[in-house]
């Protein structure tokens, strides 16, 4: 019996490396398959909602208005009530690039604060722009990224390009947790599945996304997830029904805030996680239990097992500390931390839980002082 609840994790890691579209070799970068540069480079518009970012906002506004692109190219900051000094920071900025601050409006029932702002700023740059660069307050671009965005696009006829952003991996607690945030992320949706024009799969990454506005137009504009708590994917199903879609990773946009401890990460990942499952009772029941399975199961068996039973376990705990190298790599971190994805796991599985508690208590999606979670889909 014990050997059959072994071979479980087993055949699950040999399903995660086998047949889930290659998603722990993280291959899907944009340095690689360069696209040709277009004829004629299309007109941008770069809208970035911001709330309270003062000590970021200068070098996020800085590296878009610094932004080596050939074509027309304007920013808009829509400053969503900001008490700090979030608008005169970005004012002060310089670069080649416009720069417009709007004031945000007073937010209306039924619409997550980012979101709103977003639409705002979306509305104000008006018919002009056909390509719309949303793009979070703390996400800092290098010079070229527009450019190699753009032509990624053109060249594909893209409905959305899409970068995960480099995160913040510096302290012991952003070691232990960002690279597996990432690597959870691929997971549930496998980048390469993503890009693929006959697959379901879609997702995107809000930190830096390249919307092609007739295609963002199409299926109704912002309003279309008003009521999204992961509003990058939403968006991203949402616009891969009008064409395709891409997501990389990237070094070419980076965080710019560092994520502190253990416990800030866990807020981070608590705000989304429960809105993930759809508000499921149910479908958190199954996720952790799916998480006990996939990995305290393994080094369980391989610490306190015997026999065939122990062997499975150490054989599962080495799949997936084999399936996380990659990510490990591409973050420069010791690979020493992949024999600890379990305890990683049992983080995030409390992380989930957390979000759960939170939605039930009436607090979840918590942003930036505003409780947004909604007992529904967008």
């Amino acid at each position: 019996m014990l050997l059959l609840l072994g071979l479980v994790p087993v055949a699950i890691w040999l399903v995660m490396l086998l047949a889930r579209g290659g998603f722990w070799l993280c291959r899907e970068r944009d340095d690689r398959d360069l696209a040709p540069e277009p004829a004629a480079w299309p007109r941008v518009v770069a809208v970035v909602p911001a709330r309270n970012e003062a000590d970021v906002i200068a070098r996020s506004i800085g590296s878009l208005r610094g932004q080596d692109y050939p074509g027309p190219f304007s920013v808009v900051l829509v400053d969503d009530g900001s008490t700090d000094s979030t608008a005169e920071a970005a004012r002060g900025t310089t670069g080649r690039a416009p720069l417009e601050v709007l004031r945000g409006e007073p937010l209306p029932q039924g619409w997550t604060g980012k979101l709103w702002a977003l639409s705002q700023g979306v509305r104000h740059a008006g018919d002009g722009p056909d390509y719309v660069l949303l793009t979070d307050a703390d996400i800092g671009h290098d010079p070229g990224n527009l450019r190699a965005l753009v032509a990624r696009a053109e060249a594909g006829r893209l409905s959305l390009v899409s970068l995960m952003a480099e995160l913040s991996c510096a302290t012991a607690a952003e070691r232990f947790l960002i690279p597996a945030f990432v690597f959870f992320f691929q997971m549930l949706y496998p980048f390469r599945w993503v890009g693929d024009a006959q697959a379901r799969t879609a997702a995107g990454a809000g930190g830096c996304m390249l919307v092609r506005r007739e295609a963002l137009e199409r299926i109704g504009g912002i309003a279309a997830i008003r009521t999204a708590i992961i509003d990058d994917c939403n968006l991203a199903r949402r616009l891969k029904e009008t064409g395709p879609i891409r997501l990389d990773l990237t070094r070419r946009a980076r965080s710019l805030r560092p994520y502190g401890g253990v416990a800030e990460i866990g807020r981070m990942v608590s705000r989304s996680a429960y809105a993930q499952l759809g508000y499921s009772p149910l479908l958190l029941a199954g996720t952790v239990l799916g998480m006990v399975l996939t990995y305290l199961l393994p080094p369980a068996l391989a610490l306190f097992g015997d026999g065939y039973a122990r062997i499975a376990g150490l054989a599962a705990w080495a799949m997936m500390a084999l399936a996380f190298q990659p990510m490990l790599r591409f973050y420069r971190v010791s690979p020493l931390w992949g024999l600890a994805l379990p305890v990683i796991g049992a983080a995030y599985t409390v992380f989930t839980l957390q979000s759960a508690l939170q939605v039930w208590r009436g607090k979840g999606g918590m942003w930036k002082g505003r409780a947004q979670a909604m007992t529904g889909r967008a």
